[in-house]
């Protein structure tokens, strides 16, 4: 299954806020909860409806999904968890969270096109996983540079996680990975351990 690239209000009314993938916000909330409410929902159907949570709000194509939990499932600690910190480590989510782009398919938009550096090299792979200690800028070109301050001049400063750090002292703003993300500081409400299930009862 090929990435999302339909309207992305339609999603968003669906499933409820999903700021990676657009910083609209349902008007009247998602079909789960109106579903909810009328006791019309299976297990089954909130476990998908977090899969897709997790699918749209970092831009990934199923197949993608299904990778990172399968590499989640056979690393040490919760499967949940991991996969969490899995997504919330590639460099199209770090520049969403630095606040550099409003939204991850803008990041990842970015770095298709080598505007990003990752410790002062080029990287053009949004899937790239960021380490503590990666330093990430974008190139000396002008036109890079003023894609991320026009951003950042037209958008309100957020507080940023905890995992990550911002240097803007200079016109080249640079973002800095102070460590691995604590599960807790993802941006995004979701329970993973439906994930999880979702596709352990799909094998």
């Amino acid at each position: 299954m090929s990435r999302y690239r339909g309207p992305r209000f339609k999603k968003i009314s669906h499933l409820g806020a999903l700021p990676g993938l657009t910083s609209k916000r349902p008007r009247y909330g998602s079909d789960l909860k109106n579903q909810l409410r009328s006791g019309k929902i299976s297990q089954y159907s909130i476990r998908l409806e977090e899969k897709q949570k997790l699918r749209f709000h970092y831009g990934l194509t199923e197949q993608q999904l299904l990778r990172y939990v399968y590499i989640a499932g056979k690393a040490k600690g919760s499967t949940g968890q991991v996969l969490l910190q899995l997504l919330e480590m590639r460099l199209d989510n770090i520049l969403f969270r630095l606040g550099m782009v409003s939204t991850i398919p803008g990041a990842r938009q970015l770095v298709n096109h080598r505007h990003i550096l990752v410790n002062g090299r080029v990287v053009d792979i949004p899937s790239y996983r960021c380490k503590p200690r990666d330093i990430i800028t974008t190139k000396d070109k002008q036109r890079s540079k003023v894609l991320i301050q026009n951003y950042i001049s037209s958008s309100p400063l957020e507080e940023l996680p905890k995992h990550l750090a911002i240097d803007s002292s200079q016109y080249q703003y640079k973002g800095l990975v102070n460590q691995i993300i604590d599960s807790k500081s993802v941006g995004l409400q979701i329970n993973e351990l439906l994930v999880v299930e979702y596709y352990s009862r799909q094998t």
